[in-house]
């Protein structure tokens, strides 16, 4: 038997930090974090199973594998790739199989989509359906409904991941959270007594890490306190385990405020070399706390347990939401002030947003509260200028406009060099280093100053020469990681929060008059159609349609046009492929290697018989696997 597991494409996001890995990070790192779910899944198959990972967020899919099922998970954010992928394997004729966090929590979603769905924790319904599959007597859905003992958890097989592609490498104790957070999914998903691995299961698997030479890894646990009682002794195994072989491994994770009223376990997290932490801070105002039912966080001063997280040398990242029915609009202004003396630099703010079957989402379903416009209705990215919700205590535009304006200010170079100021006054002696080899260090050190500092003129410069700490040079890797995170954050925040798109629209047409008048022979002839469509709420998209035979002159004169369209506006371009020769095959790739670093807003559709010449790499640009009619009509 061969099964191909796949992970879909990610869309951008905050978490994507496109520009600090196109533009900074060592080149090998293509994304931030390896497929946790689908190493695991890999490991519950049949031993005599041929077992392939792709991770399409690193390298392209096959478009032909020789597989006799296709596995293909996602997270809420992966489903509109996840659905293409479905169709188009189904449509080769493979046996697909859904699954993921999306799957688990809303697996009618699925209906009449993949053969097979599997909602839940995979430990026992994956044999299950396995065996069922070689006996021809598979289901439609296997959903887990009994508890899960994660003692029966496999050591994930990491060897099917390209390691060094990733920033750091995901691992896992625990599955749920003790806390009722009302906008929380999981809770409904995993329930709220958390089950955890055993400290030997956790040893065996970074024993397999440490053979790979994997240094950095990321506890994806939802809350890795969620038993304080088992997580002090996890912590105490790891600082165990890393002396007793002379390893160091850099540890981040999730957890809840209130590790901040434990010093017993602020000290094992140090001895365990854990360098940051996220916190879901969610709001400075305890009202919207209680509302959210957040009571962990009431329970001590929000400022004085981040500065005493920070006394222990441990780096925070914090979600922060807005939009709660307490919140009025004079939360933006609260929420800056917070953020500022925090001195949280991944300050992850979204809008508040009602996913399914929460408690959130069903209390403003039966108030009539929820949006139903098919833009604003998406429940999967809570990081974009809309939501679902409707907001109490001030107007929807309101919300969003604040929501603009309070990224615009924090994400200001002033503002960026005052919270790591800020933040050295409590962070004096952290435990975060480096984790890249010394060339990498001078080359991340060079391009993030030429790419990075140079480029903000004098402002930017003035403010980063006097927020690096001079007189305490172990604070410098925190200070540039604090800016590489402030400025990635900045360059997302310019593309994709935006409110009004007609005067980038504008720009964008009159680019097209340009590339019209240039390529006007082919037009003429009937080799080409140009067309600009705007869409509500939405960034243009330009569409090129190939309808004939091309000659190099076309590929040279019209890659710059494109790239300033790109560079200079947000509007997104897709090349229709109608008609193709395979002498056009290096013009078309030496065109597309110019482009490449805009590869996220570039979609290329084509026929089956073209994709198989042309082989585009789905993990730089968005391959189009629907129909290309279908492709023009939504406006990508």
């Amino acid at each position: 038997m061969k099964i191909l597991l796949i992970n879909p494409r990610f869309p951008e996001s905050f978490w994507s930090f496109k520009w600090a890995i196109d533009k900074v990070m060592p080149a090998n790192r293509r994304t931030m974090n390896s497929p946790l779910g689908l190493a695991t899944l890999a490991a519950l198959c049949p031993q005599d199973w041929e077992v392939e990972v792709v991770d399409e967020n690193i390298e392209t899919i096959p478009l032909d594998p020789t597989a006799d099922i296709v596995g293909i998970c996602g997270m809420g954010i992966q489903f509109d790739r996840q659905q293409e992928l479905i169709k188009f394997y189904k449509e080769k004729g493979h046996f697909v199989v859904a699954g993921g966090s999306y799957a688990s929590l809303c697996p009618e979603a699925y209906d009449q989509l993949a053969d097979t769905v599997i909602a839940g924790e995979s430990e026992y319904i994956w044999p299950t359906f396995c065996k069922d599959f070689l006996a021809g007597t598979h289901k439609a859905l296997y959903q887990e409904s009994d508890e899960v003992t994660l003692h029966d958890s496999p050591v994930p097989r990491f060897d099917l991941l390209k390691m060094n592609k990733y920033h750091a490498v995901s691992l896992q104790f625990s599955r749920g959270c003790p806390y009722r957070c009302e906008f929380c999914d999981i809770i409904v998903m995993f329930g709220r007594k958390p089950h955890t691995k055993t400290i030997e299961q956790v040893g065996k698997e970074l024993d397999a890490l440490r053979g790979l030479g994997v240094r950095n890894v990321f506890f994806v646990d939802d809350n890795l306190i969620g038993n304080k009682p088992l997580a002090k002794k996890l912590l105490v195994f790891l600082a165990d385990y890393q002396k007793k072989h002379n390893y160091q491994f850099h540890f981040g994770t999730e957890a809840s405020l209130n590790m901040a009223q434990d010093d017993e376990l602020l000290e094992a997290f140090v001895g365990a070399n854990f360098e940051w932490v996220f916190i879901g801070i969610e709001s400075p105002d305890e009202e919207s706390l209680k509302e959210t039912m957040k009571f962990q966080n009431t329970r001590m001063d929000l400022m004085t347990s981040v500065r005493k997280i920070y006394s222990y040398g441990i780096e925070i990242t914090a979600g922060f939401i807005v939009g709660f029915d307490h919140d009025t609009p004079e939360i933006f202004e609260k929420q800056f002030n917070f953020i500022m003396q925090s001195g949280i630099q991944a300050a992850m703010i979204g809008l508040l947003t009602a996913i399914p079957k929460t408690p959130l989402y069903e209390r403003l379903e039966k108030a009539d509260r929820l949006r139903t416009d098919e833009h604003d209705s998406d429940t999967t990215n809570n990081t974009k200028l809309r939501t679902n919700v409707i907001p109490l205590n001030m107007t929807y535009d309101e919300m969003i406009t604040g929501y603009r304006e309070l990224f615009d200010r924090l994400l200001e170079n002033r503002n960026i060099a005052d919270r790591i100021l800020i933040k050295n006054r409590y962070l004096t002696d952290p435990i975060y280093k480096s984790r890249f080899s010394a060339w990498e260090n001078i080359t991340t050190m060079q391009r993030f100053l030429a790419r990075g500092i140079l480029p903000g003129g004098l402002s930017r410069i003035y403010h980063f020469l006097r927020s690096f700490p001079w007189t305490n040079p172990r604070l410098a890797p925190m200070a540039i990681q604090d800016w590489i995170t402030g400025l990635s954050m900045r360059d997302y925040v310019e593309r994709n929060l935006i409110e009004e798109f007609e005067e980038a629209d504008q720009l964008a047409s009159s680019y097209l008059a340009t590339i019209e008048e240039t390529l006007q022979r082919y037009l003429h002839g009937g080799a080409l159609e140009v067309s600009f469509n705007q869409v509500k709420n939405a960034a243009a998209n330009l569409s090129i349609s190939m309808k004939g035979l091309l000659d190099r002159e076309f590929f040279v004169n019209v890659a710059p046009h494109l790239e300033s369209v790109l560079a200079n506006t947000t509007s997104s371009i897709t090349l229709d492929i109608e008609e193709f020769n395979e002498t056009q095959l290096q013009n078309l790739h030496d065109m597309l290697r110019r482009l490449e670093q805009y590869g996220d807003r570039i979609y290329i559709a084509m026929d089956d018989h073209l994709r198989d010449m042309i082989r585009i790499d789905s993990s730089v640009f968005n391959l189009v696997l629907d129909s290309r009619s279908s492709a023009i009509s939504r406006g990508v």
